[in-house]
């Protein structure tokens, strides 16, 4: 121990002499003069040395420092593992490359590769780690042939479970076995044990259901993690999109006093004392006297506030002014709802466009979604041969024709009779078999549009007055029997994209509210974009984890985002 203790002592006198080559005694030259003394441990220890020596790049060339450096790697083999099989380079600046599994290719380079294990087998003379960093489906098979590695990397094997953390070093070499590169490894470290026993997601095949009960360790498996990379390539090339047209993002607030929908499946937002309806301030009436609702005045926001179901309200205000913009956030919907097509809580993309119309919207609306649903084709081939495989068998044929056929367009009144001409071939076949103007598309209405009778992406617009929202404008061809909207359909899924040409005049728009049963007064912000410089104006909002789902073929929308929220549950 003293021993160790004056060779700890011989490192800080040279990190202090090396401070002062290295440019004075100011705090920044120290860190850098300290850290170079310690370079040569970095090779190979724990993930917190890395930061420090990341500040050792600035070469310290005393003869004193090697001396001292190389004194301090002899302390103990758990300092520096198996550290000839570092580079020269490496061992000179301390640094080991770490790669992601998505990108690795044959090299000489000695790399460093961190993730979780998925497998572990041991024979005589090797044994196979197959480790996932979450970066790719496949994650890499590190070998590690027991004549290559030292006594502490074999103990650390012995050790390995499913689901540990660990930190792999060696080269990225082509692979003798079904897989294009291996690891061949030279040192492993675990980061983090896992209890063998009680790891939930042991190697086998888990139920959707039951993996919803484990939201926090589900990015573990296949399905879920390629569900999340899937949806970032999504979401990336949503704003790439709007980017590139000139769109400016704008994000809209989480908490308003406007229902956009008119439709009150709302939650409310509130300080007020709850677990105490006795001391709760009441609304009182003209004569002083108290009544059955409560008095939102004395509230956080002095009036009645709730969870936004959409920000197209707040985005029509910027394109009133930037011209075209887009929303993409989160909504929220208190919709009593099991389906496999709801959640209380989900995320929207809604652009709003200046001086544009319905057609506008469409054509908006058809390139978006040919633009990012071919850049996920293009980066994430590997996650969609995945869900192709064990979800969806014609996936990319699916994707495939979003991409390169074109839409097809049909007004609301022909999509009801074409829907009344199939029902009456067989009706018991139906779950909703009375459709006449009117009806609100069921699902399996709007799948049969799609999948049969057009076999693509199709929009249906014109739709009756009396089952869409107050703010679409009023087609004067038909006496305002219709309003200026669409849908957006895809096979495998219904209805993708809602969107509409907002009513821009104030006259017509003051009498929808009313007709709605809203209050002009409480969208008095709405309508002075009718009153100041009016345009005609157009947008859509499209349901992000529907497109997740359409994109991997999955059929609950639980499985589309992180931590689900429904009817009863809240948790994680």
């Amino acid at each position: 121990m003293y021993r160790i203790m004056c060779l700890i002592a011989a490192v800080c006198a040279t990190a202090r002499r090396s401070a002062h080559v290295v440019g004075g005694a100011g705090g920044s030259s120290m860190r850098v003069g300290f850290a170079s003394a310690f370079q040569s441990t970095a090779v190979r220890t724990s993930s917190t040395v890395a930061p420090v020596s990341l500040l050792a790049r600035p070469a310290v060339t005393s003869s004193s420092t090697a001396a001292a450096t190389n004194a301090f790697s002899r302390v103990g083999s758990q300092m520096v593992m198996s550290a000839t099989a570092a580079t020269d380079s490496d061992v000179a600046t301390g640094v080991l490359k770490r790669v992601k599994t998505a990108d690795v290719t044959p090299s000489d380079e000695v790399v460093s590769v961190k993730g979780w294990v998925r497998t572990v087998r041991k024979q005589k003379t090797l044994a196979f780690v197959e480790v996932n960093d979450g970066s790719s489906l496949s994650g890499i098979q590190c070998v590690m042939p027991f004549d290559s590695i030292d006594d502490d990397t074999r103990a650390e094997i012995d050790k390995l479970t499913t689901g540990c953390s660990v930190d792999v070093t060696g080269k990225i070499v082509e692979s003798q076995g079904k897989q294009a590169v291996e690891l061949s490894g030279t040192a492993l470290r675990i980061v983090g044990e896992c209890s063998g026993d009680g790891y939930p997601l042991a190697k086998k095949r888990h139920s959707l259901e039951y993996l919803r009960t484990l939201a926090h360790l589900r990015p573990r498996t296949n399905t879920i993690a390629a569900v999340a990379r899937v949806r970032s390539v999504l979401a990336g090339s949503i704003h790439s999109f709007f980017q590139d047209q000139g769109f400016v993002y704008v994000q809209t607030p989480l908490i308003t006093a406007s229902d956009c929908e008119g439709a009150g499946e709302m939650f409310r937002v509130t300080t007020l004392d709850l677990d105490n309806v006795s001391k709760l301030p009441m609304a009182k009436d003209e004569d002083g006297k108290a009544t059955d609702g409560v008095d939102y005045a004395e509230d956080f926001f002095a009036k009645p506030a709730y969870l936004t179901v959409s920000g197209q309200l707040g985005g029509e205000t910027h394109a009133c002014a930037l011209g075209d913009i887009y929303t993409f956030g989160p909504t929220f919907r208190a919709e009593n709802s099991q389906t496999t097509r709801h959640l209380a809580e989900f995320n929207m993309v809604e652009p709003e466009m200046a001086f544009a119309d319905l057609t506008s919207a469409m054509d908006n609306a058809e390139s978006m979604l040919k633009y990012t649903v071919g850049k996920t084709l293009e980066k994430c081939d590997e996650d969609l041969t995945f869900f192709g495989k064990f979800y969806d068998k014609g996936l990319k044929e699916k994707l495939d024709n979003v991409v390169n056929k074109p839409f097809a367009r049909v007004s609301y009144r022909d999509a009801i009779k074409f829907l009344q001409e199939e029902i009456a071939k067989d009706p018991s076949k139906w779950q909703f078999p009375d459709v006449e103007f009117g009806t609100d598309l069921a699902t399996e209405h709007e799948r049969w549009l799609a999948e049969s009778k057009f076999n693509s992406c199709v929009f249906v617009y014109n739709y009756p007055k009396c089952i869409k929202a107050f703010y679409m404008r009023d087609n004067e061809e038909d006496g305002g029997e219709t309003v200026n909207a669409m849908d957006l359909l895809v096979p495998g899924v219904g209805e993708l994209v809602g969107g509409s040409q907002r009513e821009e005049r104030l006259d017509v728009l003051v009498d929808k509210m009313k007709d709605s049963d809203l209050d002009p007064e409480d969208y008095w912000w709405y309508l002075d974009l009718r009153r100041y410089g009016s345009v005609p104006h157009a947008g859509y909002g499209l349901g992000f984890e529907r497109l997740v789902c359409y994109v991997c073929g999955i059929e609950n929308i639980r499985e589309a985002i992180a931590f689900p929220r429904y009817p009863g549950h809240a948790e994680f």
